[in-house]
């Protein structure tokens, strides 16, 4: 019996021993940084997504992987990103349940932004209940303000800083008249809502202001009566499909005025592709920037091409989407830990150096520091047309589409 009692002993000790000798605060084993994001792979979202967010995104953990990952001092390591992906199939009831699913479910680490403002809208609060850091990407509207959120951040300009320069422009090429159109999206409710009221109090003649459906075919009539109305400048607060689809219109009924302005489409390659250097030439879009910008966005453009082998596509997000990126991994490394409230702390404080040059938030969890509000197409090249130090070169009044449009890069 003693023997017994003698054996157990010897097989209990060494489990008491390890008990004791654990590090009380020892950190869970872990071994990688898992990412989420329910975006639009499918639907009409898609394509913008594919060619404005997913590859900027998509280098920014290539290269953080290339490094080994993200240094974490609570496990005194760096860790890899994992990204897990759901397609939203471009509807905001299942990118909201997928969303949950990713932060309830599959418990990861930190999610990625939707696709379009609208979805946005929905994301941030969503994201802001179960406290995980949502950067905006493609997207951002004046009601994300109103709403208050402090796990919510914008990356992007938008129609509080793009508007008022875009009239500036308008006043200095000597606009009087002014056609809007715009969707039912909160983007364009939002910006074409600004644009009549930063229009006014420059004296800017709004003479036509319409909206139309999402997933609408034909906006030839709307073009037609702008073209009546005598509208010198045409602002369509538009998605990139639709800004195709108003581009190849107005090519078709001569609409030309003297600007012509698409606030989401213009800066993005398929758009140059889709009609050329000669029949896109000044027109205008929102944004913006180019290699000319910074030494950081001259690194960035050869960066992209080197890795993919392709020019960037994007000279309205990417730079703002990439850097974002930067500046949130530097706020991980400095809090030492996958803790959503300390990473929040330091965002909303610290300025890193990024891609963009020197990246950080203003008090109401905003980005500072942009290239550029408008750009517009001058021989080949999508140049930052704001009014000051930012302008790459001065804007022109577009000339008559070609009589045979140019396919020409």
């Amino acid at each position: 019996m003693k023997k017994k009692m003698f054996l157990s002993l010897l097989t209990v000790i060494p489990v008491v021993t390890f008990l004791i000798c654990a590090p009380v605060n020892a950190a869970p084993v872990k071994d990688k940084i898992r990412i989420g994001q329910a975006v639009s792979l499918s639907g009409p979202l898609s394509q913008s997504n594919a060619v404005v967010s997913t590859p900027y995104y998509d280098l920014w953990v290539k290269d953080v992987n290339a490094e080994g990952g993200i240094y974490v001092k609570k496990y005194g390591k760096k860790m890899p990103v994992e990204l897990l992906i759901y397609d939203d199939k471009s509807d905001i009831g299942t990118m909201t349940r997928l969303l949950e699913k990713l932060i309830l479910e599959d418990k990861v680490d930190f999610i990625l932004p939707p696709w379009g403002t609208a979805m946005l809208f929905a994301a941030a609060p969503i994201a802001n209940k179960h406290g995980y850091i949502l950067i905006g990407g493609a997207g951002g509207a004046e009601k994300l303000k109103e709403v208050k959120l402090p796990y919510f951040f914008q990356s992007l300009n938008f129609s509080e800083t793009q508007i008022p320069v875009l009239t500036n422009i308008l006043v200095e090429l000597g606009v009087k008249k002014v056609a809007i159109i715009s969707h039912e999206d909160l983007h364009g409710i939002e910006y074409s809502g600004i644009a009549s009221q930063e229009f006014a109090k420059k004296g800017l003649n709004v003479v036509m202001k319409k909206v139309y459906p999402m997933g609408v075919k034909d906006l030839s009539s709307l073009l037609k009566q702008a073209k009546w109305d005598k509208a010198e400048a045409f602002c369509g607060f538009s998605y990139p499909d639709e800004c195709m689809l108003i581009t190849g219109q107005a090519i078709e009924i001569s609409y030309n005025p003297k600007i012509f302005f698409l606030s989401v489409g213009p800066a993005f390659s398929f758009y140059k592709d889709a009609f050329g250097v000669n029949t896109i030439e000044g027109i205008m879009g929102g944004g913006a920037w180019n290699a000319k910008s910074s030494p950081g966005a001259k690194k960035f453009t050869e960066h992209f091409k080197q890795v993919t082998g392709k020019d960037v596509g994007n000279y309205w997000g990417s730079l703002y989407f990439y850097s974002a990126m930067e500046h949130f991994k530097q706020s991980v490394e400095k809090a030492g830990t996958l803790d959503q409230k300390k990473i929040r702390d330091i965002m909303s404080k610290e300025k890193f150096d990024t891609a963009l040059g020197p990246y950080w938030y203003d008090k109401r969890q905003i980005s500072v520091n942009h290239p550029g509000e408008i750009g517009q197409w001058q021989k080949g090249v999508f140049e930052v047309i704001d009014p000051g130090t930012k302008r790459t070169a001065p804007p022109i009044a577009k000339p008559a589409w070609p009589k045979k449009p140019s396919k020409s890069k």
